[in-house]
């Protein structure tokens, strides 16, 4: 079967139930009452989009239509994505709102739409016109910015994620992993690996990196969950976006008047005046939660995949560095962690696939049902195969102007941590069943919170 390629793909252009006889009804549990509840609130919200017009600072639920791209069952998409997929790749959601929005969920569709420069905007300010616990003033960083602003902020941050820089950060990493091992030791057995190791060593790794002060962790790892986890709507995401930022604001402004020796420091010996508070704060708000939360999330369920089946680890443990780069390309295609790409938003009327869109309309690229794509993933792409050529290569880190500028530096961490923890820890397994482990629900990112292990 042919696929198209990107350039033809983008064109111009509640009931009651009977009860029966005699039965007395059912006495309403707290977690029926509180969906009944969500459900008479969502009701709410939807007649106010309909009539006012969509306004995220106060959307407090994420609509049912938009949680399949986030919903997993383990480690899996759920099926709906395949046969989407299959189906309908540019299937319009039911959403109340005045534009259309359309869920992309494969590999070219992804690839062409992530690709096009002029006719998609990631500004996504217009949809924050509040004054609540997030605005369009906290709205910012390489992911939400255009042209020429994107252009200029990456290639201030670009010469520092090349391999060739980022290759004087490896003996340090080696260092933390060390130390995190050393640390994951004398926790256990049982140990939870989440807390111990794929936490600390991207979060200390990022803040070295960009000059930033250590104390806060885990007030750092709870706001990078809560930002990322969409069960309190866009509301609490961006909340927790403030939060982080109004940090990261305080931290730049004393460094403008003291610069450090990291990544900060540095852009503003370079910059001056050129670069704003602001936009290098946001810039700094980017590489920072996607500097370690991703990762993070990429260390343990890596770990818990490669300890299904002893092959598996022994390839990591033991491999040539090729099979150890080709096991951790495969980890990122199969778990593929972020699993939407930045929302683009129509800048005119287009033609997606036989699709018409309007100007304003937006695309949601589902990564994760893009990477498990036959077409381009090859047999079986719902299996975890650390041998796997994939015919083209996968969208964890998403494509074109917008893909990852941290992705080496991702790669790197994981080539140095796992395995390093399987040689150090060769009778490692997960301490309780996957169906016990507390995946996160509606998550942007990804990923487990706790992961207990033994050794």
């Amino acid at each position: 079967m042919t696929r198209p390629d990107d350039a033809s793909l983008i064109g111009r252009g509640h009931s009651w139930r009977a009860r029966r006889a005699g039965a007395r009804a059912p006495r309403r549990t707290g977690s029926q009452v509180r969906a009944r509840t969500r459900a008479w609130l969502a009701g709410l919200v939807v007649r106010r989009i309909q009539t006012k017009g969509i306004d995220l600072t106060q959307l407090s639920f994420i609509p049912e239509p938009t949680k399949v791209p986030l919903q997993r069952d383990g480690v899996d998409p759920l099926p709906r994505l395949a046969e989407l997929r299959a189906t309908d790749p540019v299937h319009r959601l039911d959403l109340p709102f005045d534009f259309a929005v359309y869920l992309i969920t494969g590999q070219d569709e992804t690839r062409a739409v992530l690709a096009e420069r002029t006719r998609f905007s990631n500004d996504i300010r217009h949809l924050f016109p509040g004054t609540g616990p997030a605005n369009a003033g906290d709205i910012g960083g390489l992911g939400f910015a255009d042209a020429p602003v994107h252009t200029r902020l990456r290639k201030i941050l670009t010469p520092e994620f090349t391999m060739r820089r980022l290759a004087r950060l490896e003996p340090a990493i080696e260092a933390t992993v060390a130390a995190r091992l050393d640390a994951l030791a004398a926790a256990g057995p049982p140990a939870d690996l989440a807390r111990e190791l794929s936490f600390p060593v991207p979060f200390q790794t990022i803040c070295e990196l960009l000059g930033l002060d250590l104390s806060d962790r885990d007030e750092f790892a709870r706001l990078g969950s809560a930002r990322f986890d969409a069960t309190g709507g866009a509301a609490a995401a961006f909340g927790a976006v403030s939060v982080q930022r109004a940090f990261l604001m305080d931290a730049v402004a004393r460094q403008r008047v003291e610069p450090g020796p990291g990544l900060i420091g540095q852009i503003i010996r370079e910059e001056g005046d050129a670069i704003s508070d602001r936009d290098l704060a946001g810039l700094v708000d980017g590489v920072f939660t996607g500097g370690y939360e991703t990762t993070a999330g990429m260390i343990s369920l890596s770990t818990m995949v490669l300890l299904r089946d002893p092959a598996y680890a022994a390839v990591v443990r033991d491999g040539t560095r090729a099979e150890v780069d080709r096991a951790v390309e495969e980890l990122l295609r199969y778990l593929s962690v972020v699993q939407v790409a930045f929302p683009r938003f129509a800048r005119e009327d287009m033609d997606l696939l036989g699709t018409p869109l309007r100007a304003g309309d937006v695309v949601i690229a589902s990564l994760s049902g893009a990477n498990r794509d036959p077409y381009s993933a090859g047999a079986d792409p719902d299996a975890f195969d650390p041998a796997r050529v994939p015919t083209s290569g996968h969208l964890a880190f998403g494509h074109g102007v917008h893909r990852c500028i941290g992705a080496e530096l991702a790669r790197m961490e994981l080539r140095i941590v796992l395995p390093a923890l399987l040689r150090r820890f060769p009778d490692l397994a997960v301490a309780v069943p996957q169906q016990e482990l507390a995946f996160r629900q509606l998550s942007f990112v990804y990923g487990v919170d706790e992961l207990p292990v033994t050794f």
